[in-house]
């Protein structure tokens, strides 16, 4: 009989524990949708940043190596206790952006940007903010961008920014025929 229980309760605990992992919600998933919604709310609709009007802008949607490019900032500026857009070796936010597989080769025009915070505890309260900073949320309105990556560690908070537009078929074939010239010109947004 008390090896029937045992069977019974060691059948009930693996249960309990695989029903609960599987019924867990994707932690990840759910941030990365929250920050779309947020964001894509207030860019569907327009809003002023500061003084100036930002009229609706398109929907933004996740790109894996921007928030690899968040994680890899939010999480250095945690461990060498700093806040800043530049990392303490010297690497700027495009550099880490790129680093991070988010590049620029084969695309017609290219743009980045940041957002950075730190101490808010949530979701909620670090957008809030970065809607209320007139920098910020021009970065979040800004219709140039068009992908987005976020990260958070220990309440520091990196929100990384890409925009990119491919050649038109004629353009890539002038390119390939050497009659169309690219000139590269960085210009950096925090």
């Amino acid at each position: 009989m008390r090896k029937y229980i045992f069977s019974a309760v060691l059948l009930v605990s693996v249960l309990a524990v695989f029903g609960f992992t599987v019924a867990q919600p994707d932690d990840s998933a759910n941030f990365r949708q929250e920050f779309l919604r947020l964001i894509n709310k207030t860019r569907t609709k327009g809003c002023n940043c500061g003084n100036k009007w930002y009229p609706p802008a398109a929907p933004i949607v996740w790109n894996d190596n921007l928030e690899k490019a968040a994680q890899g900032h939010a999480d250095d500026m945690y461990n060498r206790d700093y806040f800043s857009h530049t990392s303490k070796d010297g690497r700027s936010m495009s550099d880490r952006i790129v680093f991070a597989g988010y590049y620029f080769k084969g695309y017609k025009s290219f743009m980045v940007g940041e957002n950075i915070a730190m101490g808010q505890s949530s979701i909620a309260e670090v957008m809030t903010g970065w809607f209320k900073s007139e920098g910020h949320c021009q970065n979040l309105m800004n219709p140039g961008f068009k992908d987005v990556g976020v990260a958070e560690n220990n309440h520091y908070w990196v929100q990384d920014f890409g925009g990119r537009v491919s050649f038109s078929p004629e353009q890539r074939k002038l390119i390939k025929e050497g009659k169309y010239r690219l000139v590269q010109k960085e210009v950096e947004n925090h």
